[in-house]
């Protein structure tokens, strides 16, 4: 595609995790290379009881250090005139390998993690693993990138989201606490945080934008931040929080007087601070809470991007692009799953895919995901070179939205009786598709 950058670039660029991943795990099949195929069998899952009311997770402390400079910033991908949608070599070995790890791990797991309202012990520990939380972490700050990987964060939410999206959710979840860093945090921002999710041992993050309103506007936001001689005090409530009761670190939009939305860092241990369950209509796997912000103080370094207007709204932006990427994965399951049910399901003596109004059913759900497609990854290309992407993200969310909710809604009527009951993961995957027009923040690329 048109990021893919075919050219030499100075050390490993974001599109040479696929060969990092690949030769630490070799040859052999992607479970057996990252010892899970046993452990497979014997994941524990946990629910999340419902109504609880804790104090976030404080297992991990960061310690603050001092910027020695300036922060470091993936450069933009080369530009080309040409609009090409095939991903280069690395890019497919990435999305290749995530997509194995959703089939074998993800799809297995996700109707009783729906049921739970969790990610199963260890999956989201697995995901990371495979790095996604270095893909666009500069290499001098211990990642893997080297450019703008925009397009690749794409492709990596869209193969996770064909496994199941509100795990997928759970899993990209800290790469968006992250790539924010990358992108708009200083020096010491990036010095004190970001070496955690370059390790071995992830923490559980979040990106916390949305509110619980009806009609929420990401630009109209009621938890509010005001200014003291030590720093800032955040009051206010985040909703649909994946992962928020093991979370150890968010990044919170709030209203700051005088300069509008902004976001901040906010350690879980921080005084105030606490979370509630919010299981959800879909994404119930992600382990989605409610975050209670009563009087917390965070010291003036919190803040992000220097409180700067454009950078929340370039968070907004990339959070509904990678929301569009997420529909893609799940709107393809369901297209991979009707077409073998129509065929072989039976009615009056023939396939029922015989009959012209299920046939053309089948091709509209073709016909808009090849549009989805077409519009999220032009709006990915464009973000990674630098370009404009205003228009672009903004059209891909809207397709995505209205077709993704169309797509659902088409698979679930194309099994019929089948389509409403769990036996079946389509109605589980409608749930999810109707997500994506209305959540704000929790993912970036």
């Amino acid at each position: 595609m048109a990021s893919g950058n075919k050219g030499p670039t100075r050390g490993r660029n974001a599109q040479g995790l696929g060969l990092a991943v690949l030769n630490r795990i070799s040859q052999a099949p992607v479970l057996d290379k990252l010892g899970l195929r046993k452990q497979v069998d014997k994941v524990v899952y946990e629910a999340t009881k419902a109504g609880f009311t804790t104090a976030a997770a404080a297992s991990r402390t960061f310690r603050k250090v001092q910027g020695n400079g300036k922060p470091a910033r993936p450069a933009s991908a080369s530009r080309r005139d040409l609009f090409d949608l095939t991903p280069s070599e690395e890019q497919q070995m990435i999305r290749d390998t995530v997509a194995e790890f959703a089939a074998e791990l993800v799809r297995p797991a996700a109707a009783e993690a729906d049921d739970k309202c969790a990610a199963p012990d260890g999956l989201v520990a697995k995901a990371a693993e495979l790095g996604v939380t270095q893909v666009g972490v500069p290499e001098e700050l211990g990642g893997v990138g080297g450019e703008r990987s925009a397009v690749t964060n794409v492709l990596i939410a869209e193969a996770l989201a064909h496994g199941d999206m509100g795990l997928a959710v759970a899993c990209l979840a800290p790469s968006a606490v992250s790539t924010a860093l990358v992108l708009w945090g200083d020096s010491a921002q990036q010095s004190t945080y970001l070496p955690s999710f370059v390790g071995e041992n992830v923490p559980s993050a979040a990106l916390a934008v949305q509110e619980p309103r009806a009609l929420f506007d990401p630009f109209t936001l009621r938890t509010s931040v005001r200014r003291t001689p030590g720093g800032f005090v955040i009051d206010g409530v985040k909703s649909l929080v994946p992962q928020a009761a093991s979370a150890e670190l968010f990044v919170v939009a709030a209203h700051l007087p005088g300069s509008g939305p902004v976001l901040l860092v906010v350690e879980s241990s921080t005084a105030g601070l606490t979370v509630e369950s919010e299981p959800a209509m879909g994404l119930r796997a992600a382990g989605l809470g409610r975050l209670v912000l009563d009087n917390v103080t965070v010291p003036a370094s919190a803040l992000l991007g220097e409180g700067r207007s454009e950078v929340y709204t370039e968070c907004v932006r990339l959070s509904r692009l990678a929301w569009s990427a997420l529909s893609l994965g799940t709107a393809q399951a369901v297209l991979d799953y009707v077409i073998p049910y129509v065929n072989e399901r039976q009615a009056f003596g023939e396939p029922i895919a015989n009959r012209q109004g299920v046939a053309f059913k089948v091709a509209d759900i073709g016909i808009e995901l090849e549009a989805m497609r077409l519009l999220t990854y032009k709006a990915a290309s464009r973000v990674e070179q630098g370009l404009p992407h205003a228009r672009e993200v903004a059209l891909a969310r809207k397709l995505c939205a209205d077709k993704g909710m169309v797509i659902g809604n088409d698979g679930v009527q194309l099994l019929g009786g089948h389509g409403f009951v769990k036996e079946h993961p389509v109605e589980r995957w409608y749930r999810d598709l109707r997500a994506i027009g209305l959540m704000e923040g929790v993912v970036l690329v």
